[in-house]
């Protein structure tokens, strides 16, 4: 076992957790993998039981994440005026993730979540300023410890600088040929990629192997369908969260973390409503 595993083992009990559980999704792809080339059969049973360990691997995966941006403070309910102005209760801030632990576990999270949704074939982890700089370094190393997969970073900077290092990338460049991953932490409207998109096909031909965020929100972009799916259909690249609200609704509703409960029936209700006004169509 990789000695970046043993150490994030040691470190974190939850997180473990999830990183153990690649074992048995390496082992389990690598058993479907068999059965495909060389017409082996496994037991049904066996097979089940397979998936359903990884199914249920995932899902604990998903409920710690919640819980770790309830406790970290990044995930808050309340009344909140978003930057399109529509009035929310609740709100994501990923700049709430201020220590070194919890910057570690973020990154783990995020290269679990990339290998799961999109695999590792790409070459550039690129996170949009300002908040996706902290994202882009933490999973860069993160996806070197996890997998062995050696990435370089790239951000932008939201001004050109006229000195020194000169240009609007901080982090590596991006040239051609290159494959990149960008992360942020959430998308509302799709303001940021729409940004984005256009300075990172400026450096040459580049591939856009897909968008990952950790909270997909669930809610109307620019037309009926939320800004992921939107960004998708748009510029072309596939998008992923690491966990939607409806997945934190499922799991927060009328539970509690350090002894208060997080989403009570009248919190619940206002998320409600809320997915009344702007939620998003299939």
């Amino acid at each position: 076992m990789p000695n970046g595993i043993l150490l994030a083992q040691d470190h974190f009990t939850g997180v473990s957790k999830m990183i153990a559980c690649l074992s048995l999704q390496r082992i389990s792809s690598a058993l479907r993998k068999r059965v495909g080339e060389s017409g082996i059969m496994f037991g049904a049973g066996k097979t089940r039981e397979l998936l359903t360990d990884e199914r249920a691997a995932m899902e604990a995966y998903k409920r710690e994440f919640i819980e770790f941006m309830v406790q970290s403070d990044v995930l808050k309910f309340g009344d909140f005026t978003l930057k399109s102005g529509r009035k929310s209760p609740f709100f994501m801030n990923a700049g709430a993730y201020v220590t070194g632990e919890q910057l570690h576990r973020l990154g783990l999270y995020y290269a679990q979540a990339i290998n799961d949704n999109f695999g590792l074939d790409f070459d550039v982890v690129f996170g949009p300023a300002y908040k996706g700089i902290p994202l882009a370094v933490v999973t860069a190393m993160a996806l070197q410890e996890l997998y062995g997969k050696e990435v370089k970073y790239c951000c932008n900077r939201k001004e050109v600088k006229d000195h020194g290092d000169t240009g609007i990338l901080l982090g590596s460049p991006v040239k051609d040929g290159d494959r990149v991953m960008i992360i942020e932490d959430v998308t509302t409207s799709g303001k940021s990629i729409e940004e984005t998109f256009p300075i990172i096909k400026a450096q040459g031909d580049v591939e856009i192997k897909g968008l990952m965020v950790s909270l997909n929100r669930m809610e109307r972009g620019k037309g009926t369908r939320s800004a992921l799916d939107e960004i998708k259909d748009l510029y072309g690249f596939p998008t992923a969260a690491i966990v939607s609200m409806a997945d934190v609704v499922e799991h927060l509703y009328n539970k509690e973390i350090n002894g208060k409960v997080v989403i009570d029936d009248q919190i619940k209700a206002a998320i409600d409503a809320y997915y009344e006004q702007y939620g998003a169509q299939a």
